[in-house]
């Protein structure tokens, strides 16, 4: 069942089981007003066992391009499509969240993004392959990120 993030209320609902769940929900209210804001669009979640298909599509992203295999249990997914870009989303139980940016176009941007929520360690499998960058947000606190681009063709 879809559910509608809302960024002005932000709620922990389909996140419970994480231990971060508050500043998830934030996270995932972020990207929501993201959305809203750049494009007018409503930010769509299900959950990770309704989006099986998401949810196999970033991780065969993260292990052939990088050999990541990400440990934390999904729990929701999200994809859409805007002006030409498929924009996949994965929330995690640990409270990371991973988006895929895939230009549709041949030679336009193609990236993966990792971006913690406050509050969670980094995950053993991130480490020691990445730095992170730190940024505020009102919904999210300080929220951490790196990126990759995909080099392949998904």
């Amino acid at each position: 069942m879809s559910y509608v993030v809302d960024f002005t209320d932000v709620s922990t609902v389909g996140l419970e089981s994480s231990p971060v769940a508050e500043a998830l929900a934030g996270l995932r209210a972020n990207e929501a007003r993201y959305f809203k804001n750049k494009y007018s669009r409503e930010f769509a979640v299900v959950p990770a066992a309704e989006a099986s298909d998401l949810v196999d599509y970033v991780h065969r992203i993260l292990k052939e391009e990088r050999d990541l295999e990400i440990s934390s249990p999904p729990l929701e997914a999200s994809e859409m499509e805007v002006e030409g870009v498929r924009w996949t989303h994965v929330f995690y139980e640990s409270g990371l969240a991973i988006n895929v940016l895939y230009t549709l176009a041949e030679g336009g941007k193609r990236a993966v993004g990792f971006k913690l929520s406050d509050g969670m360690e980094v995950p053993a499998e991130l480490a020691d392959r990445f730095k992170f960058a730190r940024q505020r947000s009102k919904l999210a606190g300080t929220i951490r990120g790196t990126f990759f681009v995909i080099k392949g063709e998904y």
